[in-house]
């Protein structure tokens, strides 16, 4: 008989942790051991408990939920799923979770209801179980190892050797966070970058990216250049596409694999607009999407590179491919970066 995932349930709101735990446990798959309801509370239990995936409220007395991620993830690595509302600051210190290990989030206003309400409950227990089949451990990141200082960005310009479009999805914000601080000013090289993200987070990501990296990060608007050294951020909720020039366009047509802004969107533009100029990443996440824009961009003679399981939160964009053959290299995260400069060089 499969073994249920056992969840620990933070709020200071009774009322929070009984609707969470009653939609959580509609799905058999799923069992809330307990709940806590500040952040001293949630280590003590994580300790002794040993769930399998954590939710976590942000702010909660004695000890907010920023502070006791901190805690369990340098003292007993455990996934956690953050619930977070859709703010900018939230926004802010849901981006902080992330990058200090969170393994995703899930937005809490119109979803907090109880079973037979309007919105379904499925979207939080997926995401339960991602984190639960997530690779969880304490992370080496440039960031706090002090190696990296910011340096001066290069001007702006058109011209580039290579367009770089990196997909990612869960776990992806803190692979961003190591591998685009890492990218050097001078890269001749110009990127577009998608993460599955709502409206208000990209924009957040795109600003704390920008703050600690040497390449220019901006979250994309319609008809923003595609320039050397810069990264843009495709906006929650829409497409980006690259027009016959250096251009972005925008869009709001229906979802692809469930998920807008979709990373195959992206790569299969980019690969007609660019053909063998073009270098894919497909990064941690869950899903396949990205498969099909791999495939376009070596059919047009571009490269593709893929993170590896080990340092992968979820193997899924990745993993498929690399089972599709479309990986031309896999690589641990941390050598991605090197991986990008080298394929610049070619």
């Amino acid at each position: 008989m499969k073994r249920k995932i056992n969840v620990l349930v933070v709020d200071d709101s009774g009322y929070v942790i009984a609707v969470v735990s009653q939609r959580l446990e509609a799905d058999p798959d799923i069992k809330v051991i307990d709940s806590a309801r500040n952040g001293i509370e949630a280590v003590e239990k994580v300790k002794s408990l040993k769930p399998d995936v954590v939710t976590m409220d942000v702010v909660m007395p004695e000890m907010d939920g920023i502070t006791a991620l901190q805690k369990i993830m340098a003292e007993c690595p455990t996934p956690v799923v953050m619930l977070s509302a859709l703010t900018s600051e939230n926004a802010a210190t849901t981006i902080k979770a992330l990058e200090l290990g969170a393994v995703d989030f899930y937005l809490k206003p119109s979803s907090i209801r109880p079973v037979g309400g309007a919105v379904a409950g499925d979207a939080l227990a997926e995401k339960i179980k991602a984190a639960a089949a997530s690779h969880v451990a304490r992370k080496r990141n440039i960031l706090e190892s002090g190696e990296f200082t910011p340096k001066r960005r290069e001007p702006r310009s058109t011209v580039f050797d290579k367009l770089v479009v990196i997909g990612a999805s869960t776990g992806g914000p803190r692979a961003l966070m190591e591998l685009i601080p890492a990218l050097p000013a001078d890269i001749p090289a110009a990127f577009l970058v998608v993460q599955h993200m709502p409206p208000v987070f990209t924009r957040t990501l795109a600003e704390r990216l920008a703050q600690v990296s040497q390449i220019e990060v901006e979250e994309a608007r319609d008809g923003s250049k595609i320039c050397r050294g810069v990264a843009l951020l495709a906006p929650g909720d829409f497409h980006m596409l690259v027009d016959g020039g250096k251009r972005i366009v925008l869009n709001q047509d229906p979802a692809v694999l469930g998920v807008r802004p979709s990373v195959n969107v992206t790569m299969n533009s980019a690969a007609n607009a660019f053909g063998k100029s073009v270098l894919g990443v497909i990064l941690t996440g869950m899903g396949s999407d990205g498969t099909e824009g791999a495939s376009r961009i070596k059919q047009l003679g571009g490269k593709v590179i893929a993170q590896d399981e080990s340092t992968s939160t979820v193997y899924g964009m990745p993993q498929s491919v690399m089972k599709a053959g479309y990986a031309d290299k896999v690589l641990p995260l941390r050598k991605i970066a090197a991986g990008i400069t080298e394929a610049c060089k070619n």
